[in-house]
């Protein structure tokens, strides 16, 4: 239960990392909204050469913002966070991938 508490405070930290307490100016509440993923394992082990045993284990956890509600007047809106970086790297997997595609139909032609 205590390993399980620990990794919690720890998830908490990540969170607080990327991006904090919600917002509140000019009467609105701005909450982040994060997306958390994480991972962990451990063993137990000997030595087939009779050098001894040992233990061991870690995890790590990453977090990144995805969006926000903001709650205005009783009303609440969701607004997505806009990940340049994935966009650019789509655009250029798309790019490669068109290139690909005229590279094999010229072949294709000779």
């Amino acid at each position: 239960m205590e390993l399980l508490e620990r990794l919690q405070d720890r998830v908490g930290i990540v969170i607080d990392r990327v991006v904090g307490p919600p917002i509140e100016r000019d009467g609105a509440t701005v909450v982040p909204v994060v997306a958390v993923r994480g991972g962990g394992g451990g063993g137990i082990g000997s030595d087939p050469a009779g050098g001894g045993e040992g233990a061991g284990g870690g995890w790590a956890a990453t977090a990144r913002p995805v969006g926000a509600y903001v709650l205005t007047g009783g009303t609440v809106r969701y607004e997505p966070a806009v990940d340049v970086t994935r966009i650019v790297l789509g655009g250029q997997l798309l790019g490669v991938v068109a290139l690909l595609v005229v590279r094999r139909a010229l072949q294709q032609r000779r």
